[in-house]
């Protein structure tokens, strides 16, 4: 019930009454009181008591626009001044920019009210959140012959605001250029403009010419602006520039501009000068330590991510969604499962598990540390899922190698009529791409010509890979000709996609025309690289790109490259030299690159390092079952049957199991996926029946299997009693 008005407002004149609604704004009830004696006694209809009431209602808290609505529409027409339209166009440029556009064309239209400055301030406010630049700029060729309009500050600054919000910076720089004052405001928002639209050095120009014009202009607003236009790689330089103009000017007060220093180092991918921004800083918040998370979790550096929330808490700092995202992300990069989990329980005790981008973030970390039991738990609570977290479960399957799964939550997807995002159709690609299931894959291309998605990143490269992973380097290759503005990752799919297709030396001529495009290669192109080299037997090419990586581009070599060059080396028959390299390296690179000595060993039938490289495996401690099988058969081949027991017993002793193998094959636009030993597949009778009749045909055509290799005499009791589960035990290692 509206609380009664006091019995003297019966004889208040329309002053007292517009003052006492002033001073009793922020209660509703008591404004609402005020309205009926307005109503009541007939000043509703008086032109500055129903500004006042308009301006009470669209100042709440939670603005009572229909109330606001209601009171202007009973100005009579004729007792509508400029200040009732602005009274209403104010409060709608914000909150029903459409609205406010069509009450601005109404004024217009009415023939006893001329717009003031401050209805053209709101008419391009609403413009640019309606994203209308039709309406924003014809606003603007009617305030130009109003002189008034066009030499207002206040005026200028929300057209410039506009088109710099509509992103038509040329008409917000003539805009800028020709005010007659500026403010900070001004500048700010002009730098912004061209922050938003990625000109970096348009920004830092124009941060020069203000501290020239206006040194005493000192905005901390313009420098995280331009800051925010810098942060990318090729914008490092001038984000040092940009550093040393701040000191210079002592805007390292200012906290904003400390953190904005850290998101420019952090996406420039220079963690270590962020950490001096951040170990100097004189204050800090829960935005500089998120800007330092996020920053290790996005640049690889998971560990520091994780050591640094947990710094963070420790100095009773409170996480932002910000800060959880950053190190869910790093847990799913290192597979920290239980940091995870503890990020998990902060971020309930909080209430941010409820947002949806964290919420994303935590079905992704569920299902890249590979509990997927888990994410699609969380994904299945929601009672409204988007495309966001579609696209983290497809993600999550193909992370963990269940591309099958993927394919089928992605047509569950489809058929409940969500458009996929770009990331959710590169996701179904990479499933493609795993199986090698081209009819699916081409199914998803129809649908990236249907969304018309184009072949941006990271559609375009995913698309190419899938074809190149199914063996159609052609259709790889015209997607890839086709894709814009070609980035690393681009070329790097189909340098991949070539090199896995035994086309080595079409690998290293993409990787020649990479170059000479201006595409600086990273860490992946070497991978790619070095393995064209292996495939081919280039021994000499291979150092040569080894040495270029690190001596052209600054590049550290990582475990991959090392593995590539042991691959070389060994491909090649250089078993000693890989040895001899392996001992070399200085990183710890734990099982795998003996590994990959040991399977060449058996190939070249060079026991010796064969058997000095299964030692040093089982002296680490390998869960690999394979190994275990090709040191037993290296064994065995030397007639060291005391050896073959011991690393036997050994496998057992350790819990050591061999998975099957498996393979698959697409038919009729389904795959179909095969297991040794199994006999659930409802044609397994006749699919036997045909592996046997191939097997004789192959061994009445000469060939051997190499699971007999070291097991084609009888040498001993021990192979005597064992020949025949060794046999059965080897051939499902290579099936």
């Amino acid at each position: 019930m509206a609380a009664a008005a006091p019995s003297s407002a019966r004889r208040m004149s329309h002053t007292q009454f517009i003052e006492l609604l002033r001073r009793r704004a922020s209660c509703p009830r008591h404004g609402e009181a005020l309205h009926a004696w307005a109503l009541k006694s007939g000043a509703a209809s008086h032109a500055p008591v129903a500004n006042s009431l308009i301006n009470f209602y669209s100042s709440l808290p939670r603005p009572l626009l229909a109330a606001a609505f209601a009171v202007f529409d009973d100005i009579p027409p004729a007792a509508r001044d400029v200040t009732s339209w602005n009274s209403l166009l104010n409060p709608l440029s914000g909150h029903r920019p459409l609205d406010a556009l069509s009450r601005f064309r109404s004024m217009l239209s009415s023939s006893t009210v001329l717009p003031s400055p401050h209805s053209f301030a709101a008419a391009f406010t609403a413009a640019a959140r309606a994203a209308s630049a039709p309406a924003g700029t014809a606003a603007h060729a009617l305030a130009c012959k109003i002189p008034s309009a066009v030499s207002n500050v206040y005026v200028c600054t929300s057209l410039l605001n506009m088109y710099c919000k509509l992103g038509i910076v040329s008409d917000a720089r003539r805009v800028f250029d020709g005010m007659p004052q500026r403010n900070s405001f001004s500048w700010s928002t002009m730098v912004a403009g061209y922050a938003a639209e990625k000109c970096s050095e348009e920004a830092f120009d124009l941060f020069r010419l203000m501290l020239e014009e206006c040194p005493s202009e000192k905005s901390e607003f313009v420098a995280t602006a331009v800051l925010s236009a810098v942060s990318v790689p090729l914008g490092l330089l001038m984000g040092e520039q940009m550093h040393g103009l701040i000191v210079k000017d002592g805007l390292l007060d200012f906290v904003s501009v400390e953190n904005s220093l850290v998101t420019m180092y952090a996406k420039a991918g220079c963690m270590g000068a962020a950490f001096h921004v951040f170990e100097s800083s004189r204050e800090r918040n829960s935005i500089t330590w998120s800007a330092m998370i996020t920053g290790y979790a996005q640049n690889g550096e998971a560990d520091s991510a994780v050591s640094m929330f947990s710094q963070m808490h420790a100095a009773g700092f409170t996480p932002t969604e910000f800060t959880f995202v950053g190190v869910l992300n790093a847990s799913s990069d290192l597979g920290a499962l239980a940091v995870g989990k503890q990020a998990h329980g902060l971020m309930v005790k909080l209430g941010f598990e409820v947002q949806i981008y964290v919420k994303s973030a935590l079905v992704d970390m569920y299902a890249k540390c590979g509990c997927i039991a888990d994410a699609k738990e969380g994904f299945d609570q929601l009672y409204e899922v988007d495309i966001v977290l579609w696209t983290a479960m497809v993600s999550g399957h193909v992370q963990n190698g269940e591309h099958e799964e993927a394919l089928t939550l992605y047509a569950r997807m489809d058929k409940e009529g969500i458009i996929p995002s770009k990331s959710t159709i590169a996701s179904g690609l990479r499933a493609c791409a795993g199986i090698a299931a081209l009819e699916p894959g081409k199914q998803l291309h129809t649908q990236i010509v249907k969304y018309g998605l184009g072949l941006g990143a990271p559609v375009g490269s995913a698309l190419s890979t899938m074809y190149s992973k199914c063996g159609n380097l052609e259709d790889g290759m015209s997607v890839f000709r086709r894709i814009p503005d070609r980035d690393v990752i681009a070329w790097n799919s189909i340098i991949s996609g070539f090199s896995q297709n035994g086309c080595g030396n079409g690998a290293l001529d993409l990787f020649e025309e990479m170059k000479m495009e201006g595409t600086i290669p990273d860490n992946i192109t070497f991978i790619n690289i070095l393995c064209a080299c292996s495939h081919m037997g280039l021994v000499d090419r291979g150092w040569e790109y080894f040495s270029l990586m690190t001596k052209d581009y600054g590049l550290t070599p990582r475990l991959d490259h090392y593995a590539c060059m042991v691959d070389i080396l060994s491909r090649a028959g250089m078993l000693k030299e890989a040895k001899d390299f392996i001992e070399s390296i200085t990183i710890d690179h734990g099982t795998c690159l003996w590994r990959i000595v040991l399977g060449a060993c058996r190939s070249l039938r060079d026991f010796d390092v064969g058997a000095y490289a299964g030692e040093r495996l089982m002296e680490l401690g390998t869960g690999d079952s394979s190994a275990y099988i090709l040191l037993s058969n290296i064994y065995a081949s030397q007639r060291k049957w005391n050896d073959v027991e011991r690393v036997r017993h050994l496998m057992r002793l350790r819990g050591v199991n061999k998975d099957p193998g498996c393979s698959w094959v697409e038919l009729n636009s389904r795959v179909h996926v095969f297991v040794v030993g199994e006999q659930q597949h409802p044609e397994a009778e006749n699919i036997n029946a045909q592996l046997r009749r191939l097997a004789k045909h192959m061994k009445d055509e000469g060939y051997h299997s190499s699971s007999k290799l070291s097991f084609d005499e009888e040498l001993g009791p021990l192979a005597e009693s064992h020949e025949e589960d060794q046999l059965e035990w080897i051939s499902a290692a290579y099936s």
